[in-house]
């Protein structure tokens, strides 16, 4: 038995690991498990940064969104299409008519129109937007989340401290950090925290006791095979237990919620996310990312963009005034971004391509200057013509609103140095 243990692969351990927990605690736990627990610090860092925002709410646009139907109002130009611009709450700044909620909000919002990436297919600009590195068949690179848990640790101790609201399976997640700064991920807001309650048979003693019984079996295999994959998953099942265990698991729970909430975000996935995200935020999870895809729009492009608008709108919208009036707008930084923008140029299908060579993102809260524009385009949107901004940049500028080190270095497992966003420069005249 000993001999085939060891000759085991990871799967095959972990596969073990989890089956036995299922069958002697009575309880499932399924974070994004990708990480590795041996990454090594090098040194302090050198750049010292005083921290604008505790939390980061991350709205990612799955597809490649339209940056001239959105947020780089382009009007009078044949790029611009059929769309019109409305004016905003910020003097100057005009918007997309499909975003008429968001406008009224402006105040708070930073618009970054000048934003570059050097990736232009999907899974490789997605993964570049959250990791800041280019994908690679022979590492997985952290998110943003996993930096700020590897440097920073939990608010709320029974919760986890990111949390990624997406049907997406593709998130790089820790990377190659250990699993328990790893996002829990969440498929359904609406549906909470899955495989969190002990099975109706089973009396918290019994769980208790069943835990004890586990760790008592387990200690002899543990001492024999010290994996860190290994100690990393009972790491997790202890989590699970606590999580189990905490009155904050209601966090996950939207039926806390008024109807009027509820009403106010819209019932969209994406809604109820940026509802389930405002909710976990206030409970000690701090950095929660909700995914909307349906943003690939090479043909049809002027009828889906409306429709996605209309579910970014709403849930934007209501996410930056009930933060706002729950004062929470200026401790949390809002996010939006996307992998790419697409094309000025209409293809035959009314329709726009990818088009990483420039887009926008915005930012609100978390110590932003709202009603402002970073960045410029020439006539149409074709490229950036002013203060351009490359995806590590942007990044850069979120792990400096969270006070993260940008200099320190970690080793991962093959000793190749990485620090949060690459050589990212952060974009700090848009604080203040």
């Amino acid at each position: 038995m000993n001999a085939l243990l060891a000759k085991s692969d990871d799967v095959s351990r972990r596969e073990f690991v989890s089956r036995m927990a299922k069958t002697c605690l009575g309880v499932t736990a399924a974070p994004l498990l990708m990480g590795r627990a041996n990454a090594a610090f090098e040194g302090a860092s050198k750049a010292k940064q005083v921290a604008t925002a505790k939390n980061v709410i991350y709205l990612y646009m799955s597809g490649g969104m339209s940056h001239l139907d959105t947020f780089n109002a382009q009007p009078g130009t044949d790029e611009a299409g059929p769309v019109n611009h409305i004016k905003t709450s910020a003097d100057g700044v005009l918007l997309s008519e499909y975003l008429p909620l968001t406008a009224k909000h402006m105040h708070h919002v930073a618009i970054i129109n000048s934003l570059a990436s050097t990736q232009g297919a999907h899974a490789q600009g997605n993964y570049f937007m959250h990791t800041s590195y280019t994908l690679r068949s022979t590492i997985k690179h952290p998110s943003m989340g996993a930096w700020m848990t590897k440097f920073q640790g939990r608010n709320n101790p029974s919760l986890p401290s990111s949390v990624v609201i997406t049907n997406d399976s593709k998130h790089p997640g820790a990377g190659f950090f250990e699993a328990a700064v790893s996002p829990l991920s969440i498929s359904n807001p609406a549906s909470g925290l899955q495989n969190s309650k002990r099975l109706g048979h089973l009396t918290e003693a019994d769980l208790d006791y069943r835990v004890s019984l586990s760790q008592k079996l387990d200690a002899e295999f543990r001492s024999q095979y010290d994996y860190a994959d290994l100690r990393a998953f009972g790491d997790i099942y202890k989590d699970a237990v606590k999580i189990m265990k905490s009155e904050d698991l209601k966090a996950f729970d939207l039926n806390q919620e008024p109807a009027e909430m509820h009403e106010l975000y819209g019932k969209d996935a994406f809604n109820q996310g940026c509802l389930l995200a405002r909710r976990l935020v206030e409970h000690g999870v701090r950095f929660v990312e909700v995914t909307l895809g349906g943003w690939d729009t090479h043909n049809d492009n002027f009828v889906r963009v409306p429709e996605n608008c209309a579910k970014l709108d709403q849930g934007l919208s209501a996410l930056l005034g009930d933060l706002d009036k729950r004062g929470m707008l200026e401790d949390t930084l809002v996010v939006v971004t996307t992998e790419f923008g697409r094309t000025p140029k209409i293809n035959q299908n009314e329709g726009r391509d990818h088009y990483p060579k420039v887009f926008s993102s915005i930012l609100a809260g978390g110590g932003i200057r709202g009603g402002q524009i970073y960045g410029k385009t020439d006539k149409g949107g074709h490229e950036a013509v002013e203060n351009k901004v490359m995806v590590p940049d942007f990044n850069a500028t979120i792990a400096y609103a969270l006070g993260l080190p940008l200099d320190q270095v970690i080793f991962s497992p093959s000793k190749r140095p990485f620090t949060v966003a690459d050589k990212g420069q952060p974009l700090t005249s848009l604080f203040g």
